[in-house]
């Protein structure tokens, strides 16, 4: 597994041992996110210091640094083959670059506001992208032409995944729901309602029609894309649920991702709205 964190450093673990493998440090500031390449030996991460990094996974070195947004880089994500990575920013860019050469082919422009997700169609033909301007963009990978925009959410579109054929957009958004997309038309075909937060994050299982999504809330909802039904709400235990710590002072970084762990909040609508600094 891989994880970015606010201390500038991605850390690799073992998921059968829970032990760190290893620490990359490359970045100079907070790290928003990290993707494996299919062939699972490079790993790209993005932050807020607006660039992509591409490290080898067996050595821990950064192989390349990808440069050209303007502001923080909030996702990436590989194209199925290996051979692409696109990337989301606040600058309102999509850029698609070349991962062994690292040019950036081409730079998708649409969004009015911050751009918070990338992901790719299975076959890796389009490109799915969501923004705070509370509408997904599909793209057509070879020519960068926006083929059509998906609107009905009523806030910032944290998050979107495709399923396993890529007839089907999932997008998880602020406004509480997630919606379920037809690919081909651009129709709504559901509205799967019962978070009580933000949606931040939906991904797709590999081999079944089930789409999870997660929430400020504090639950993972698995869903039967189907019939758009909650099969399951997943929960762990939080003693500490609600607790506002966003002014607390006098505590590590490591004590605060305890806290948050446990139920503790920070309310992160002060960064989305922060967007004059």
């Amino acid at each position: 597994m891989a994880r970015g964190s606010e201390d500038q450093t991605v850390k690799l673990w073992d998921a059968s041992t829970g032990k760190c493998i290893k620490t990359l440090r490359e970045h100079r500031n907070r790290i928003t996110s990290v993707a494996f390449s299919p062939q699972g030996k490079i790993l790209a991460s993005s932050g807020d210091d607006q660039t992509v990094k591409l490290w080898d996974i067996n050595t821990g070195q950064c192989i390349r640094t990808f440069q050209g947004h303007t502001g923080w880089v909030w996702s990436v994500a590989f194209s199925p083959d290996g051979n692409y990575l696109a990337s989301a920013c606040h600058d309102q860019m999509v850029r698609l670059w070349d991962v062994s050469t690292g040019e950036c082919l081409q730079t998708l422009h649409g969004h009015t506001d911050w751009v918070w997700s990338v992901a790719f169609s299975p076959e890796g033909s389009i490109l799915a992208s969501s923004s705070g301007d509370q509408t997904v963009k599909l793209w057509d990978i070879k020519n960068g032409r926006c083929l059509r925009t998906l609107q009905g959410h009523t806030n910032s579109v944290y998050s979107v995944t495709f399923n396993l054929d890529g007839s089907i957009l999932a997008s998880g958004s602020g406004d509480q729901i997630v919606k379920l997309w037809d690919v081909k038309n651009g129709q709504c075909l559901k509205t799967l309602s019962g978070h009580t937060r933000w949606v931040w994050l939906v991904a797709s299982c590999p081999d079944d029609p089930t789409i999870a999504s997660c929430s400020e809330d504090g639950t993972i909802k698995l869903w039967d894309i189907s019939t758009g039904e909650c099969i399951k709400t997943l929960r762990s235990p939080r003693p500490y649920e609600g607790m506002n710590i966003s002014s607390v002072t006098g505590i590590t970084e490591a004590t605060i991702g305890t806290l948050k762990a446990l139920g503790a909040v920070e309310h992160r609508e002060n960064l989305v709205n922060a967007k004059d600094k």
